[in-house]
């Protein structure tokens, strides 16, 4: 055992030295002092649309003083951006990671980010803002609730191909994606990987490596029939025979059946248990079948490849900008870097470390809730009680009209209903 200790010591210096090399391009845990880091954009001010950030734990967190930026009014744009020291991402890996929490229950709105080049006027980042790369959750009804990823590619926007299911309740989660120098990514939730792959395939950046031959045509011979009727198949001596229905031997007729009026009486008749439907013969596997065909594959003559393709040359700023029908969505702890070890991390060192009180939190608001509304909701037997004296009520004023109509109606009023 002794022996094993200089290696777990070693190997322990080896992952401290790894994660004390990794470099920081930005941190932001909206701590004291954050507002003088980031810019709140004008966009939309004009038209009485922006909405406010409120530097906040929300309305249940693991620890009321690990605060972020939430947005705090309904029917809002919102868009903030913080700038750090210019960087290009090649030849290294790049981490992109925040946590979001949407306390609204979101219905239809985003959670994402976005990474920005060049130079940007923070006061006037909006919607149309040119950005490099947009990542986060995006939840609207029951058809959109994943993960966008999408890269900015000569110009335009792509957006990943592949479904990344996103989180839906109210706490925190924190989302991550990292972009390696040999085109290839991985989505975390939570330190969780939830999709990996590559540029090449995952995002149509460039026209596809390979083709279907557009000179090669289906072989006649090509049996695509994946089941044959079964040629011995035969059907069964007196199939057509047996009836649909027969008669009912358990009916009579009526006592009072009087065939003059009623008709000749005849027997009911009734599904023949016996009757099997149509005959058709059975299939069996085709033992030509070749299966589906498809034009084989080669190389696209327009296929030219990239070897910067996973590269951002002048990343500058990471902002947030989104429209919320409901607001309460709470963003914190976003890490811009170049070790996946590092952000892995900070993670646990945030959300990890809170997450269970923050969860208690959530249901001891929920319990309380719970709690008011079956206090204020009337029982069965109290409405009941109530229904049954509203009605004797009722009746008892119904009784007393009527009384009191027939005492105070003057007889010479009676001709006159008499005419109603």
């Amino acid at each position: 055992m002794a022996k094993l200790i200089p290696s777990l010591v070693s190997l322990i210096l080896i992952g401290l030295l790894a994660i004390a090399s990794a470099k920081v391009i930005f941190e932001e845990r909206f701590d004291d002092g954050w507002e003088s880091r980031w810019v709140k954009s004008e966009w939309k001010k004009d038209d009485k649309a922006a909405g406010e950030w409120k530097h906040t734990a929300g309305n249940w967190s693991g620890d009321a003083n690990d605060k972020g930026i939430q947005t705090s009014e309904d029917y809002r744009f919102y868009a903030i951006s913080a700038e750090f020291s210019e960087f290009s991402n090649k030849d290294k890996t790049l981490v992109f990671q925040f946590s979001v929490k949407h306390e609204q229950k979101l219905d239809c709105g985003g959670g994402y980010m976005k990474l920005l080049s060049g130079d940007v006027d923070q006061k006037k980042f909006g919607g149309d803002t040119p950005y490099s790369i947009m990542f986060g959750p995006d939840i609207c009804g029951y058809q959109t609730k994943k993960v966008h990823a999408i890269l900015t590619y000569k110009e335009a926007n792509h957006l990943i191909k592949k479904d990344v299911p996103c989180e839906t309740d109210q706490l925190t989660h924190v989302y991550t994606f990292i972009l390696r120098p040999d085109a290839t990514y991985s989505i975390l939730i939570d330190n969780v990987e939830k999709q990996t792959g590559s540029l090449y395939s995952d995002w149509d950046l460039l026209a596809p490596m390979k083709i279907k031959d557009p000179r090669a045509t289906k072989p006649e011979d090509w049996d695509e029939q994946e089941y044959i009727t079964d040629p011995e198949d035969k059907k069964p001596e007196g199939h057509d025979d047996i009836p649909k229905e027969i008669p009912d031997s358990d009916a009579k007729k009526p006592e009072d059946w009087d065939e003059e009026e009623d008709g000749e009486w005849t027997v009911p008749t009734i599904p023949n248990p016996d009757y099997v439907g149509e005959w058709k013969p059975k299939k069996i596997k085709n033992p030509n079948y070749k299966g589906k065909w498809e034009a084989p594959l080669i190389d696209n003559p327009d296929f030219k490849d990239d070897p910067e393709l996973y590269v951002f040359p002048k990343l500058k700023y990471v902002g947030v900008e989104l429209w919320q029908v409901k607001s309460g969505s709470l963003f914190d702890n976003v890490l811009i870097c170049d070790d996946p070890d590092y952000a892995k991390k900070l993670a646990e060192e945030t959300w990890g470390k809170l997450k269970d009180a923050e969860k208690a939190a959530f249901d001891e608001i929920e319990k309380k809730k719970d709690d008011e509304e079956s206090k204020d909701a009337p029982t069965e037997s109290a409405e009941s009680d109530a229904e049954e004296e509203e009605a004797e009520e009722d009746d008892g004023d119904e009784s007393d009209n009527e009384s009191k109509t027939e005492e105070e109606t003057p007889e010479k009023d009676a001709p006159a209903h008499d005419e109603l």
